[in-house]
């Protein structure tokens, strides 16, 4: 699945493309796709909306429109593509939206294409509604070390769970996940009221210096869906189970930490 990264990466090449762009008309080729709201009001409200602004909040896409703002998951297979003219339907196209540049020439056509259907969209004049419940950005001025520190005690949770939880923390994934433990030195099965606030400190710090340098580089490709970006070729833990560790050369280990596979260096993530 896309994490923040590759979100966020998604969001800055689309901006400069769809910022002033009029949507004429939505094909919906699947109609759960859109979460909110019905499909037949989808298409009576996006129709004539103007592209304001193209963003992201936690994993989600956020295009601000005139009246409304449209909030795209792509969960674990959905890409977004934006394409000259109008299009013929590829085999797993979900949503399409057509589109007229805002200085003339020819048709647009974004292409909303999920294989395996988990991806969903919706159309609302509050974002809140659909977003309200995630906790900060780790990249905001309101993720800083005391706020984890505090954080972390109030709650008795396995850290990597904790990590994952979007109402706790949000855009962070399985592999951002173990990539910042890795550097912090944190094992994911210690308990989050157990993390000192120097230990909290490090944690922070790893989160936004593994997140920064992976938008760096245009967030990680990974299985058949997201490509484009090499953040893969800097993992430290993620996905290189046997192989020697970046610090210490001892062979990564694989687990399973809340039915998720997790990676880590068992020297230098003492459990």
């Amino acid at each position: 699945m896309p994490e923040l990264p590759e979100v966020e990466t998604i969001a800055r090449g689309l901006r400069p493309e769809l910022i002033g762009m009029k949507i004429l008309a939505a094909d919906v080729r699947w109609a759960r796709t859109i979460a909110m709201p019905s499909v037949r009001q989808f298409k009576q409200l996006i129709q004539g909306q103007v592209i304001r602004d193209v963003g992201r909040r936690a994993k989600f896409l956020r295009i601000q429109l005139s009246d409304f703002e449209l909030l795209i998951h792509l969960r674990m297979s959905g890409d977004l593509t934006l394409k000259p003219g109008p299009i013929q339907p590829a085999k797993h196209d979900r949503l399409i939206l057509t589109l007229q540049p805002r200085r003339g020439g020819g048709l647009r056509s974004l292409a909303f294409n999920d294989t395996r259907k988990f991806g969903r969209v919706w159309l609302t004049a509050n974002a809140g509604v659909v977003t309200g419940r995630l906790g900060p950005e780790p990249l905001s001025d309101d993720f800083t070390p005391k706020w984890l520190s505090e954080a972390l005690r109030r709650r008795h949770r396995q850290l990597k769970p904790l990590l994952l939880d979007q109402t706790f923390l949000a855009g962070l994934g399985n592999i951002y996940t173990d990539e910042s433990l890795h550097l912090a030195k944190l094992h994911p099965l210690a308990l989050s009221d157990s993390v000192t606030a120097k230990k909290a400190e490090r944690l922070h710090a790893a989160i936004q210096a593994t997140l920064q340098e992976a938008i760096r580089r245009n967030g990680a490709s990974f299985d058949w869906v997201y490509r484009g970006g090499e953040f893969q070729n800097y993992f430290r833990v993620y996905d290189r189970e046997g192989k020697p560790c970046p610090v210490c050369g001892t062979p990564i280990r694989r687990l399973v930490v809340g039915q998720r596979g997790t990676h880590i260096c068992p020297n230098c993530q003492k459990e």
